[in-house]
This record gives structure tokens, sequence and C-alpha cells, in this order.
């Protein structure tokens, strides 16, 4: 260990209170409805803008800045030194007033409505959707959906799982929900009309159990380390932040996709119609964790054998876990080398 270096870090913490660079990047709001904000990124002084639009989806459960994680670690700062024009739709926390949304209103209204003001926005450009597990779900539901009027035209998928029965945390449940008809867990959801914040933050470190055992030691061990001092300062201040699920939404996680396992099949009935993901009609990329227990390898692989409709679909690993994948440390040079050269293969106008 460097002493001096774990001192002079010591020592910033104490002065300071912090490590991480949490500062957002500027971005300014371009159209807002209920549940969905939209975002533009400011572009970078010094850095020219080019090519089609990027839109990041984000999941239920984690606040928007996932993807803006902290200075020098945040996909939407790589995004912009890389010249791309980058949005982002924001749900905002889930309220028990919103206890009825389904997963319907995220792929039949909050996905395309996003969709069409960025292009708008940018004079009728074709926009590429980044999302990131259930946002990468969302969105091929979505272009599925509209495979004929919808103006996207590539979408990457981090961290989706298709294929729940791969899931080791859900697996043991699926043959307990089939003996009760889901009547328990349902119980559970109706009578608190919500999965609330505090829940998806436990079973998020129920997951990643082990890190969160050993992260004392870890500290002490890396205390010279500013670049990992600064990610697990930067995933706590994210996890303190998780949103809850509406109902209605965690209902149908529960019963179409955990007991029927419906998604791996290739399709979800979702407000009494049926979306195939083989309607989907773009290039897709989609990136697995290696080290991901809430999507692992095998759930999200199922994903690239459904999307038959598809002219291209990329299937890449990166190590990581399930928020590591998307923002680690180690992303820097997999998960975002991936989806540069896919954003950079389907650009067009770049």
């Amino acid at each position: 260990m460097n002493l001096l270096g774990a001192v002079a870090n010591v020592r910033d913490r104490a002065v300071t209170g912090y490590l991480a660079d949490l500062r957002r990047m500027p971005r300014e709001v371009i159209d807002a409805a209920p549940n969905a904000t939209l975002y533009r990124y400011l572009p970078l002084d010094g850095v020219a803008v080019s090519g089609p639009p990027v839109l990041l989806v984000p999941p239920l459960g984690a606040p928007d800045f996932a993807y803006d994680l902290r200075r020098g670690c945040s996909l939407v700062e790589h995004l912009l030194r890389g010249g791309r024009d980058v949005y982002l739709v924001d749900y905002g926390p889930i309220s028990f007033a919103e206890r009825g949304l389904g997963i319907e209103f995220w792929v039949e209204n909050v996905v395309p409505r996003a969709v069409h003001r960025v292009s708008s926005y940018r004079g009728g450009a074709r926009v590429r959707l980044v999302g990131w597990c259930l946002g990468g779900i969302f969105s091929l539901l979505t272009a599925a959906d509209r495979p004929t009027t919808l103006p996207v035209s590539a979408i990457a998928a981090i961290a989706s799982p298709f294929d729940v029965s791969a899931v080791p945390l859900v697996a043991p449940l699926r043959p307990l929900a089939a003996i009760t008809g889901g009547r328990v867990i349902s119980t559970v959801y109706q009578a608190l009309g919500s999965l609330p914040a505090p829940v998806v933050k436990w079973a998020f470190q129920l997951s990643t159990v082990d890190k969160y055992l050993t992260k004392p030691l870890t500290v002490l061990s890396r205390l010279d380390d500013r670049d990992v001092l600064e990610q697990i300062e930067a995933v706590d201040y994210l996890m303190a932040h998780m949103h809850g699920y509406p109902g209605r939404t965690f209902g149908q996680i529960y019963h179409l996709m955990l007991r029927a396992n419906d998604l791996a099949d290739g399709a979800l009935d979702l407000d009494g119609r049926r979306i195939a993901l083989s309607e989907v009609p773009v290039p897709v990329l989609i990136v697995a964790g290696q080290n991901d227990v809430i999507a692992p390898l095998a759930a999200v692989r199922r994903g690239a054998t459904l999307l038959t409709g598809a002219p291209e679909v990329r299937f890449e690993t990166a190590p990581g876990g399930h928020l590591g994948v998307l923002t680690g440390r180690r992303s820097r040079t997999t998960t975002w080398a991936h989806l540069d050269a896919f954003l950079d293969a389907h650009d067009g106008q770049r």
C-alpha cells in the first residue's frame, strides 16, 4: 500500500466529507409530462456534436443518475466527450398515487413520447436508445410495438434479463409461486400498493451481499486507491436514492416474468395486446455482466435468440455486476467500448 496516498485520501475525506465528484453533467429540460421529464445534456466546450441523438432509458427503481454516476466514471460524460448528442428520460420517484401504472404505461406512453420529442428536437433525426436493465426491455418492447412508426435506428440493452429462470435469486421462488398461484406475493404488493424504495434497495443489496459484507475490508486494503474509494462512495450514494415500483408494474413483473417467464418465449401480453420481440426492426446490441447475479449471462443471452426480426444482433460480455457492467471502473474500457463500436457502426449521419 502507498502510505502517502492512503494518508492523503483519509485527510481529504476528513476535511471535505467526500472523495467522489458527484456533480451531474449539466442538462436542460426539453419536455415534461407526468412521470416523464426529458433532458438534453449540454455539449462540452470544445467538443463538436455530430451524429444522431442518443436517448438513455433508465429502469424503474434506480435513480436516473446511474448513467451519470460520478465524474470520471460517467457514461453520460463519456458519450459527451465522444461528441454525441445525449438525452435522458427521467421517471422521478414513484408515489402511492401512481400504484396503478403498469409496464404498458412506459411502453405505450413514456418511451415513445420521449423518442418523438427527441427526434423532433433534432429535426426529424432517428434516435438510438440505450437502456439498462428494465430500461433495455422497455426500449425493445416499445420498438416492437411500433415497428414502422417509431423513429429509432438502433437499440442497446445492457444487463437486461430475458429469461428469469436463469436468475439464481429468482429460480427457487418459481416453484413456490406455481404452487400458491402467486397469491402470497400478490397479497403483499396489493396491500402496500407498491414496492417501496427501501425494499428495492434491500433487494439490490441482497444480490451483492458478499460485496457489502467485505466492503469495510476492501476500503481498508485500498485506502491508497482513490478511484476505488470514489466508486464505493458513488455507489453508496446511488443506493441511498433508490425509487419504488408501482404496484401494478411489480405485479406484472412477478406474474408475467417471474412466474410464467413469458419474456423468455419472446413476448409479453400488455393491456390486451401481445408484443413480440421478433418485431424489433432495428440493429440491437446486448451486453451482459460476467458477474451479474440479477441478470446473469444466460438470462441476458436469451434475448439474442428472440430478436429474429432485427437486421443485426450483437451479444457482448463485460466484467462487472448489475451496476458495474454499466458504470463500473472496468466498464470504461469494456462496455463503453462495445457501445461506441455499435453506435459508430449505425451512426448513418455521423
